[in-house]
This record gives structure tokens, sequence and C-alpha cells, in this order.
């Protein structure tokens, strides 16, 4: 199984996948950002531009291409659960990914936690971040393209704790896995 956790920097995507690992037995944490931090340290800025038309990793196709190929891999090897937390904007790159996720065989979900720009700032000052800087940036992106639709699950976590996201997606995942089998 491969949970999907979308949503803006700030929205409680990492606190959920986390906690995700925590409660549900044989599964591991798989952070696709990872790849794109590696991708920005070997790929000069002049070439990913070039490539991509932007500073963002995730306009490079090779991203999205490793992404679906580093996580069939580790399915393989290892063969756990892979909770997978992501900041994915554009409908296009998350049908790419999890069309790529879903062609392993696994069952795929994907939920996009959303939250108001208010509330996401405030989250992003609570864990340090400096007002203006890169994460702060992509709150109106995000917002905006979630607000237009094109990502499955909505969860609001305006409200809603952190255990209760969990919850919900654990009561939802559990409810499809157990019906496929």
């Amino acid at each position: 199984m491969i949970i999907m956790v979308n949503g803006a920097f700030g929205a409680g995507k990492t606190s959920a996948a986390n906690r995700l690992v925590e409660e549900i037995p044989n599964s591991m944490l798989f952070d696709p950002e990872e790849i794109g931090f590696m991708l920005m340290k070997m790929v000069p800025e002049q070439m990913r531009e070039e490539k991509a038309g932007s500073e963002d990793f995730q306009d490079l196709s090779m991203w999205r291409e490793w992404t679906v190929k580093l996580a069939e891999h580790f399915l393989k090897e290892f063969g756990k659960h892979l909770i997978v937390p992501m900041t994915i904007r554009r409908p296009d790159y998350l049908a790419e990914i999890r069309g790529g996720f879903e062609a392993t065989g696994e069952k795929t979900f994907h939920f996009c936690l959303i939250a108001s720009k208010e509330t996401i700032h405030d989250r992003l000052r609570m864990r340090g971040e400096e007002e203006g800087n890169w994460v702060f940036q992509q709150t109106d992106k995000c917002v905006d393209a979630y607000a237009r639709g094109g990502f499955d699950e909505t969860i609001d976590t305006e409200r809603l704790t952190t255990e209760e996201v969990v919850q919900y997606i654990i009561e939802k995942t559990h409810a499809v896995h157990l019906t496929s089998q």
C-alpha cells in the first residue's frame, strides 16, 4: 500500500506522515523531497533552468520519474507500505506520480491536507521558518491550486489535530484495503 499525504508546507503532512508510520504496521516513510534535494546539489542551476524552466525540482521530469522508480525499488527491497509526504500542486504531476505508484500493483491512496493561508503561515512561523522564505512563497500557489480541485480527497486540517487526521486516513485506507483483498 502507498499513502500519499499531499499539502502545502505547514498543512500538517509531515506530522501526519510520521504518525502514520508509527500507527501502520510494516510501513516506512518515503520522502521524495530528498530526491529533489539530491538533484538540487548534483544538477547545476543553469542546467535545471534549461531543463525545467524553473528553480523547482518538481519541474524536472527526472525527479518525477525517479520518485516512482525509487518507490518501486523500496517496495521490492523492503516490502513495506510507503507513507509519502509531498507538496505537489500541479494535478498533471500528481497524476504522473500516482499513476506510476499504481503501476507497481500497490493500492495507492492520495489525501490532500488543506488549511487557510493564515493558519499555514502561523504553523510555518511556529516551526521556525523565516517570514518570506521559499516555503512561505509557495503558500498562495498551493492554496489556490488545491481550491481549484483535482487532488482527490481533501482533509481540512484547520481545526483538526494530527491524531484526528491520522485516524481519518487510517479509517479510509483500512476500509478500502480490506475490501480489496
